[in-house]
């Protein structure tokens, strides 16, 4: 064995390694994008308790003391919960179903009186005037609605000064949103992420199958042919947009076999088809953009990843449980409007023309339309016969 060939072979595979843009990433940058994803998504990176905003309205007719004003500073004091004063229930209802804020509560006309009786007899239910504050909460959001209960229960005991007892407080908590309708399954809230998550990896396959047209030298014999380079991407657009109207609705029958069947109506269900065919287009332009610096199939599914993980995990169905710091990231990302507009007309009970699903219907679309654009350009001008 000569020394000098093992180092020729070593220097060669080197060379070929550092001139591969998609074998560098898969080297260095994956582990880096995965690990970041992960621990930005799940508390590593601005990993502070999530906050939540609640919507209050005060229909509390206060005498000599302020009870409902005492409550909502202790509520803001938990550093959990952002408090937004409403002056009616129409206006917090509204924002409560474009996802605005995570809960409503409505502090009744006799809680000051109620917490008076209280303090005028401590140790004698028999005496108190017992009130009821009425809960609407997120129906989209399986977080909000396990942990904002809870919080808001344990203020009201706190504001008391009581230990807690089995008649520690005159005021109770009635979820009204949850005793209305059945309580919504963890899949329900998970729904509306699994259109956006299944459409996502048409990027991998957009990539793979570029380049694998490229190294088998159909491409070459495409471009011998009359036809022009508008004619081939339009082509290709026009076929995938076929796949995603397929993978679509296959979604769409698979999640309503498994029980998820929102109580909406045929022009809901046509704006969130179409959302997620607008979608799909969008990541076939990320497609292009990755089989442009890709020289195998190899490295384009690798290189892929690069557009796959960040929608993943900061625009689909495990939005709810981010933290604070990846729930601002998210906002980068298509996926995370394609997401909120349909968890917000599916499980929210959002109309079609409130400004939240507008706004997520827009910004979809440039998007889209800009990442296409650009994954077109892009091909065209760097592709090599």
């Amino acid at each position: 064995m000569k020394f000098q060939r093992v180092l020729a072979l070593t220097k060669k595979e080197m060379k070929k390694t550092v001139r591969e843009p998609a074998v560098l990433f898969m080297i260095f940058l994956f582990p880096i994008v995965f690990v970041f994803a992960f621990g930005a998504s799940f508390g590593g990176v601005g990993g502070s308790q999530p906050a939540y905003s609640i919507g209050v309205v005060s229909m509390d007719q206060a005498s000599l003391v302020n009870a409902s004003q005492i409550l909502l500073t202790a509520l803001s004091d938990t550093n959990i919960l952002n408090v937004q004063v409403y002056g009616d229930n129409q206006t917090a209802q509204n924002d409560l179903s474009q996802g605005s804020i995570q809960g409503v509560m409505i502090i009744p006309s006799d809680f000051s009186q109620s917490f008076a009786s209280y303090q005028a007899a401590p140790n004698d239910p028999n005496l108190w005037t017992n009130a009821t504050i009425a809960l609407y909460l997120d129906q989209g959001s399986l977080v909000a609605t396990q942990a904002v209960p809870p919080i808001i229960q344990q203020t009201l005991t706190a504001i008391t000064g009581q230990n807690q007892q089995a008649y520690s407080s005159p005021f109770s908590l009635e979820t009204a949103s949850l005793i209305e309708v059945n309580a919504p399954s963890t899949f329900d809230f998970m729904a509306p992420g699994m259109f956006t998550f299944a459409s996502i990896f048409l990027i991998m396959m957009v990539a793979q199958s570029f380049t694998q047209d490229r190294e088998n030298g159909m491409m070459k014999r495409i471009r011998i042919t009359p036809t022009t380079p508008t004619e081939f991407m339009i082509s290709q657009v026009l076929s995938y947009s076929v796949i995603a109207l397929i993978q679509a609705v296959l979604v769409f029958v698979m999640v309503y076999f498994m029980g998820f069947t929102p109580d909406v109506g045929i022009p809901v269900y046509a704006v969130a088809f179409t959302l997620v065919l607008v979608f799909s287009l969008s990541n076939v332009g990320f497609g292009l953009i990755t089989a442009t610096i890709s020289k195998s199939s190899g490295a384009a599914t690798g290189l892929s990843f690069l557009f796959v993980l960040p929608q993943l995990f900061l625009g689909t169905f495990v939005g709810s449980s981010l933290s604070s710091a990846a729930q601002v990231a998210g906002k980068i990302v298509p996926s995370y409007y394609v997401t909120d507009a349909l968890t917000s007309l599916f499980l929210r009970g959002a109309a079609i023309t409130s400004p939240a699903i507008l706004l997520d219907i827009t910004v979809v679309s440039i998007a889209c339309i800009g990442i296409l654009a650009v994954g077109i350009i892009l091909y065209g001008k760097y592709y090599k016969i």
